[in-house]
């Protein structure tokens, strides 16, 4: 990913602090206006899993300042102070963060677990929608496939370990993207994907994914919840339409406005034909 005004894979050199430590908060900030471009069009899904993922793992305001340049951002940006100034945190909501509230973390945490295995042996296993995760669930697939799904799940505890082993077979692992994730497992003559690990809410659960593949593969992606992907396919649309709207709109104004100059220019050759 290329940002503009900064050479990809290096962090510019700023003023104001552009090399102190972000914190949580402030790369939940970031995230905020990247959600916001989204779905205000500005970006495409693509560009913005991309810096969505750059954002989760900035350890410094070099790196996150770039993500948001080129986009509207209300307040200051972490980083981009001018020469001399002091950089002071922007005040977070009364709970600490506003994506907290939205997305009811502390409701989703608690409760029995649905199952804390799951085995798919020249078939094939699912665990989506709203089943509750335990603090350490297994998965096993031996020449057949399973998905472990997280953006719509509860949570037993706070801390969940999920443990894959995937013999000739594989194992997907989908978190939203603001769900703290850490991937450790180990491939061989496999694949054991850690592009999936990234920082998180903190008021969150902390999801660890370990385990080893052999001859096959865990792949650990971060994708929107269902209602979230809906609903900026819905904004995206009305944009669409109202751009749309708006070229008709011009099309017409300037068809009339031909019409007029071809009304008055046949006027003035009557008035001279007499």
């Amino acid at each position: 990913m290329t940002i503009e005004g900064s050479p990809q894979g290096a962090a510019p050199d700023l003023p104001g602090g552009s090399q102190m430590r972000a914190s949580d908060a402030e790369r939940e900030r970031i995230a905020e206006v990247l959600r916001d471009a989204v779905a205000e069009g500005r970006l495409d899904m693509e560009e913005f899993e991309e810096r969505l993922d750059a954002a989760y793992k900035a350890r410094t305001h070099a790196q996150l300042e770039p993500l948001i340049r080129d986009l509207p951002a209300p307040g200051a940006v972490p980083g981009a102070a001018a020469p001399g100034a002091v950089v002071a945190p922007a005040p977070l909501p009364a709970d600490a963060t506003g994506l907290a509230a939205r997305d009811g973390w502390a409701e989703r945490i608690g409760g029995t677990p649905t199952s804390k295995w799951a085995v798919a042996v020249m078939g094939g296993f699912g665990r989506k929608g709203t089943w509750t995760a335990p603090r350490a669930f297994t998965a096993f697939a031996l020449m057949g496939g399973g998905e472990i799904d997280l953006r719509e799940a509860r949570f037993e505890g706070r801390e969940i370990v999920i443990r894959c082993f995937a013999f000739m077979g594989g194992i997907e692992v989908i978190v939203p993207p603001d769900l703290e994730t850490h991937v450790s497992g180990i491939g061989i003559m496999g694949g054991f994907d850690h592009r999936g690990s990234a920082d998180g809410d903190p008021t969150g659960p902390r999801v660890t994914i370990t385990g080893l593949a052999i001859f096959g593969g865990v792949n650990v992606q971060r994708k929107f919840r269902k209602e979230d992907q809906k609903r900026l396919k819905t904004e995206r649309r009305r944009e669409k339409q109202a751009r749309r709207d708006e070229l008709r709109a011009e099309r017409r104004e300037r068809r009339a406005e031909l019409e007029g100059r071809r009304a008055e220019r046949r006027a003035r050759g009557h008035d001279l034909g007499h």
